[in-house]
């Protein structure tokens, strides 16, 4: 059978409909004109008074009236509602195949008792859509990223085959390989630990200990980094306690000295700040980097979003830091802001409850 036959069949014509209608006050005329006889015949033999022979008649007439009217309904709804379960069949068929684009009930009218579940359904399937293209893009993300240290690894390990290679080449390629294998370490022990945070598997221990302790310990945790771009790295940090996971903040500091010290050109500046304002601790990061876009600031805390695009990805990471670090000051109930301007620096402010 022919798509267009099944849809003429189930959809409900407007000149099959008119004929019914035509059909429907014929019988009520002959339905009339029957009861005005009936009236007569029963005054005549039984001596009925007309006000009450009126009255059968009216009655009679009303049921015809709601018996045609009811049939010409159901019939109607009949069909509109097998042609809607027809759409939702489809619908879900497309839907178990993997086509999230489907959508129902483009012909339903606001008021019909379907169309609320036709918009249920078409707000699941949005829902899904979207579900799907975040799937796609997280693995052509993650692709990308594990495909760059991939090669690398892959063209230095053929590099080592070659005759004639010096001392010092050989080193180099072992380091390059080496690092790249770190990056690919890295990417996946990111990767866990984000996909932890998102599924709220990731159960907080908060404990109270000294803020100001734990971000000096982080500062000299990165000393090798910011002494080697000679950095001008000052903190000014109040003595203050706070109540948290320390483990999981402790990440967060991690990263944000990471970038600030990455992007950060050599002989520039780095300053980190910690203080209270009123019910609330305030931890800061400003530094005289390359700076971030006005259009890319509200991106930055994205899945594999980074901001700078002409850097080498060997050198830009995988720009999964700022997702982790978002995830876990939500965690905190705490708030996380940029401000930044290209060629000026960057200021990232973390507010948590004190």
């Amino acid at each position: 059978m022919k798509k267009g036959d099944s849809k003429k069949r189930n959809t409900p014509q407007p000149m099959e409909f008119i004929r019914a209608l035509g059909i429907a006050f014929a019988a009520l005329y002959l339905g009339i004109i029957i009861s005005f006889f009936a009236k007569d015949q029963i005054y005549k033999k039984t001596g009925t008074p007309p006000l009450f022979a009126d009255l059968l008649v009216v009655t009679l007439i009303a049921f015809v009236i709601l018996f045609l009217f009811s049939l010409i309904v159901r019939l109607f709804l009949k069909d509109s509602h097998r042609n809607l379960s027809g759409q939702f069949l489809v619908a879900m068929d497309r839907i178990a195949q993997g086509d999230f684009s489907v959508r129902v009930g483009k012909d339903i009218p606001g008021r019909h008792p379907m169309a609320e579940l036709a918009e249920r359904f078409n707000t699941m399937a949005i829902g899904l859509d979207k579900v799907e293209q975040l799937r796609k893009d997280f693995v052509s993300n993650v692709s990308h990223e594990i495909q760059s240290p991939l090669t690398s690894i892959r063209g230095f390990a053929q590099a080592l085959r070659k005759e004639g290679l010096t001392l010092e080449d050989h080193a180099h390629y072992l380091d390059v390989i080496e690092e790249e294998s770190m990056r690919l370490s890295k990417l996946g022990d990111s990767l866990i630990k984000l996909a932890a945070l998102e599924s709220e598997q990731v159960q907080l221990t908060p404990q109270k200990y000294r803020l100001d302790e734990q971000l000096r310990k982080a500062i000299l945790a990165c000393e090798p980094q910011w002494s080697s771009k000679k950095l001008d790295l000052s903190a000014d940090l109040a003595e203050l306690s706070i109540t948290a996971d320390p483990e999981l903040l402790g990440q967060v500091w991690a990263n944000l000295l990471h970038n600030s010290i990455k992007f950060t050109p050599e002989g520039g500046s780095l300053h980190i700040a910690l203080k209270q304002t009123g019910a609330e601790i305030e931890v800061n990061f400003t530094d005289t980097g390359i700076g971030i876009a006005a259009d890319d600031q509200p991106r930055i805390f994205e899945r594999f979003f980074k901001a700078d695009k002409a850097r080498r990805s060997s050198e830009g990471g995988s720009g999964l830091g700022l997702s982790i670090v978002k995830k876990i000051i939500d965690l905190h109930e705490g708030t996380i802001q940029v401000s930044s301007q290209i060629g000026q620096g960057t200021s990232i402010t973390v507010r948590l409850k004190a």
